[in-house]
């Protein structure tokens, strides 16, 4: 899909028809002659172009006969049978002195404020570091409103865990935790990128762009703590968990262990007393009762010493030396 806008004055932007000069062309999963037409209109190689393409594609920045690519990673919403699952994609920005093109695999809400005017300042004609510094901003802003989304859905994941052990809000805790390792990863490699924008003359000399450039950082820096945090927190958490589930199975394999050797009192009783041999009581008439009363009362003295023990064990305290 291929989109074009220009911007008509330093709020609002226009979609056009054709690709003009001084336009903005947003690209997202082109087809072979999206991209060709593009390369041919603005001078921009077809590598280049498709270099977002590759979900594998890490943060990066090159410049190649008077085109500048910036690739960064961008956080994604997903929303799968059950719930929405975050993930990261590559996307970039690439430039010259007459066009802005940008290209990503899937639509995005950042390229969404961008296109609505939500940024302020967000020039195509003539400035496009500017332009670049606005999308980077926004992007580092986008991953601070993701991870509070994670940290919000991780609570309530939470306290539906305490009402009641389930595998579907595991599972949702897990693919959460997955989420942050791929947002602190896709982080720290844009933050390396920064430094090559740190490069830029045209940053440096004006001071608009140096202040925006510091806010990115920030943003970025900020987006880094928080997911570092919140990632540790989930990880606890996900091990705090896990423990509870190993100690109740422990309990129910506790509880059914008891259970077994008391039943296999009375069934060893009946086993011996069951033999084709001459046993104690096999004459009296009441044999049968006394056997039974004898198996009874053994499995409640091995019940009471098998629970006795097991609360001492749970319960005790160490022996002061």
């Amino acid at each position: 899909m291929i989109k074009i806008f220009k911007s008509i004055d330093n709020q609002s932007m226009i979609e056009m028809a054709e690709i003009v000069e001084k336009s903005w062309i947003d690209l997202v999963n082109p087809t072979d002659d999206e991209v060709e037409r593009v390369s041919s209109v603005t001078g921009i190689s077809e590598d280049m172009i498709k270099a977002a393409l590759d979900e594998e594609e890490t943060a990066r920045n090159e410049v190649d006969d008077g085109n500048t690519i910036f690739i960064v990673d961008i956080p994604v919403l997903e929303e799968n049978d059950e719930w929405f699952v975050y993930s990261t994609l590559p996307m970039s920005v690439i430039y010259n002195t007459k066009y802005i093109v940008t290209v990503s695999l899937k639509e995005n809400s950042i390229i969404k404020d961008l296109i609505s005017g939500r940024v302020k300042d967000n020039n195509t004609t003539d400035r496009p570091i500017k332009f670049l510094l606005n999308f980077l901003y926004k992007n580092a802003s986008k991953f601070l409103q993701y991870l509070k989304l994670i940290d919000k859905t991780s609570h309530r994941v939470q306290a539906e865990l305490h009402r009641s052990m389930k595998n579907k809000e595991l599972i949702q805790l897990l693919d959460l935790e997955n989420s942050l390792v791929y947002f602190s990863t896709s982080l720290k490699a844009n933050e390396k990128m920064f430094e090559k924008i740190d490069k830029i003359e045209q940053v440096h000399k004006n001071e608009d762009y140096q202040d925006l450039f510091e806010d990115v950082i920030i943003e970025n820096r900020q987006a880094i703590e928080m997911c570092n945090i919140y990632r540790d927190i989930l990880t606890g958490t996900m091990d705090a968990f896990a423990s509870i589930i190993s100690n109740n199975v422990n309990i129910v394999m506790k509880m059914l262990t008891i259970i077994t050797i008391i039943i296999t009192i009375p069934t060893l009783i009946a086993s011996v007393w069951g033999m084709n041999v001459p046993v104690p009581f096999q004459n009296y008439e009441y044999g049968f009762y006394v056997v039974l009363g004898i198996a009874v009362m053994l499995s409640i003295v091995g019940a009471t010493i098998l629970i006795k023990n097991t609360n001492s064990i749970k319960y005790g305290k160490r022996r002061k030396k």
